[in-house]
């Protein structure tokens, strides 16, 4: 079996990022290996800059994905935008549980100053945030961060990769 070629092949079939775990069952070989055969062709992918995808690593999964060179070209072909699903509302819930996850309800209803139960289902209901436990304290409240859809969705590699916050003359922290 050619590894790369059968890699190669899972990652433009499924279109949505694969877990090294799961390519380790399905092809029944060590995640070492998986993880090695893609660290091989990534270097292959950089080297070529005449190619229109890449590969791009989402936690412990990997997708293809195009250039961001491109998007303009697809956005055209596509007629829609990144963000094309989410409110501002979404968008201030995101970013607060991006910076401070993991967050509780209440923790971002105090920062936001409104209640944000229907932005929290819609974003768990998206797979952009999961409940990660329950809050050691009276009532259990839930406690939530970001997934790996998340960094698919915004292009990011890790959370690490989120710009840093800066605080501005009124003590309020910016996106940098």
């Amino acid at each position: 079996m050619n590894l790369k070629s059968v890699i190669e092949s899972l990652l433009f079939a499924w279109g949505e990022p694969l877990s090294v775990s799961e390519m380790s069952r399905i092809l029944n070989v060590k995640p070492f290996v998986i993880n090695q055969t893609i660290n091989d062709m990534l270097k292959s992918y950089c080297e070529d800059m005449d190619r229109g995808l890449l590969i791009q690593k989402f936690g412990n999964s990997y997708q293809f994905t195009t250039k961001k060179e491109n998007f303009e070209y697809i956005q055209t072909l596509l007629q829609t935008s990144v963000n094309k699903s989410l409110s501002s509302a979404a968008m201030e819930v995101l970013s607060i549980i991006a910076y401070k996850q993991p967050v509780t309800k209440v923790e971002i209803e105090l920062i936001r100053g409104v209640k944000c139960n229907n932005v929290i289902k819609g974003l768990v209901d998206k797979k952009l945030i999961k409940e990660i436990g329950k809050l050691d304290k009276p009532g259990r409240p839930s406690l939530y961060a970001t997934t790996d859809e998340f960094l698919r969705h915004f292009g990011l590699s890790s959370i690490d990769d989120l710009p840093a916050l800066k605080i501005d003359n009124e003590g309020e922290k910016q996106a940098t």
